[in-house]
């Protein structure tokens, strides 16, 4: 303890007798980020007055760095992202990844962002009843809930309930879906109508199904489709539960789907991803994903994307309309994976026709993308307060 206090006073000291951020040498890095074992586990205090001394550098770099010392920006930052990956328990991949992403101060409050749960979110089924209705009934039985927003009128928030939400009478009725207030956006983006012909590509859990069959009033008919057989059981419970009538659940893998069934006015593709919008409800994305796992994801995107579009009827009177979204922050998965969609296949992006949400990226470092991208959405946990997700919408314009 003593030997820790004199370190703890040094680097105090250290800090006092100069206005300048003194950078650390790669032993007094060692020597707080991997303890020996006899200590304690990594010295997260220290750790963090060391990022908010270098971020104060890295915010006024030509005054406050340490004088005569040739250190370069990058060495502050690269300190900075060490410093961070361990602080928020963070892969140094994905660390790197995520700062290539956002601003300094705003990427601490992505990070800070996914360490607190989103909150808890449920869809009115309009096939059964109204939302005034169902949040009256909810009150009753002790939920404290608003409205969602205005974007939405069918979403209400859960605060805390002295009852679980996920067992009600009205929830057993078919009255609700739990469901994350990102997960309504596709839907609303793909805007269903009635009488259509609609391709639900990765259904499980049937949230989105439920939604744009409540939009299409149980009319047309929706084929909701998943790879996995195990998760379609949940999509086929939840539609009987809701009492959706107009859909055919169906198992293939998503790649062939073109080459059994094609000619729909709309397709809603939810792609398989690395998870990266969603920290907060799979923490172990953190230290289990690498750039293999990204570019297997982005590799598997790209197939199922060129697939939709070839799911789709140019030709449809009402539609043509394809929906692309993830659950990832990543430009591999998101914006990467629509632009090659719109060199590989005749298609254009068209407004979402949602009002709020992140412009895309056009350019990301080396890479340029086609100027329709900003057409794209982008929502994230510290800006919306709803998982990471990305939303794009295509119009197929010949067959």
């Amino acid at each position: 303890r003593k030997l820790l206090q004199e370190e703890d006073d040094d680097l105090q000291t250290n800090i006092v007798e100069s206005e300048h951020f003194v950078l650390p040498s790669g032993q007094e890095i060692e020597k707080h980020t991997h303890p020996p074992l006899a200590r304690k586990p990594p010295d997260l205090q220290i750790i963090h007055q060391r990022m908010q001394d270098n971020l104060a550098v890295l915010g006024d770099f030509t005054n406050r760095r340490e004088p005569g010392s040739g250190r370069t920006r990058e060495e502050y930052l690269e300190l900075l992202k060490r410093d961070l990956a361990m602080y928020y328990s963070y892969n140094d991949f994905l660390m790197s990844l995520l700062s290539g992403l956002f601003p300094l101060s705003e990427l601490i409050e992505f990070l800070e962002a996914n360490e607190v749960h989103r909150p808890v979110t449920i869809r009115t089924n309009t096939l059964k009843t109204r939302r005034r209705e169902l949040a009256q009934a909810l009150i009753n039985r002790g939920v404290n809930l608003d409205p969602l927003g205005k974007w939405s009128k069918v979403g209400l928030v859960i605060f805390d309930s002295s009852v679980p939400v996920g067992a009600t009478p009205e929830y057993l009725a078919g009255h609700y879906m739990l469901q994350g207030a990102s997960s309504l956006l596709p839907v609303m983006a793909l805007a269903p109508q009635e009488n259509e012909k609609l391709l639900d590509m990765c259904a499980a859990p049937g949230g989105k199904t439920s939604y744009a069959a409540q939009l299409m009033r149980n009319t047309g008919a929706i084929v909701a489709n998943d790879v996995n057989s195990e998760r379609l059981k949940s999509v086929v419970g939840n539609l009987h539960r809701l009492g959706v009538t107009n859909s055919i659940v169906c198992n293939y893998d998503g790649r062939a789907l073109a080459k059994v069934m094609s000619g729909f006015d709309r397709v809603l593709l939810d792609a398989p991803c690395s998870g990266t919008g969603i920290i907060s409800k799979d923490p172990s994305v953190k230290t289990s994903k690498d750039e293999k796992d990204i570019l297997r994801c982005a590799h598997l995107q790209k197939q199922l994307l060129l697939t939709a579009i070839d799911c789709l009827d140019a030709a449809s009177t009402t539609g043509g309309f394809l929906v692309y979204c993830t659950c990832s922050v990543t430009v591999e998965e998101n914006e990467w994976v629509v632009d090659y969609a719109l060199r590989k296949r005749n298609v254009k992006l068209v407004p979402t026709g949602l009002d709020f949400g992140k412009e895309g990226f056009t350019r990301f470092k080396e890479r340029r993308f086609h100027p329709s991208l900003k057409l794209t959405r982008r929502f994230y946990p510290h800006t919306h307060n709803m998982d990471g997700f990305f939303v794009s919408k295509f119009k197929k314009l010949s067959n």
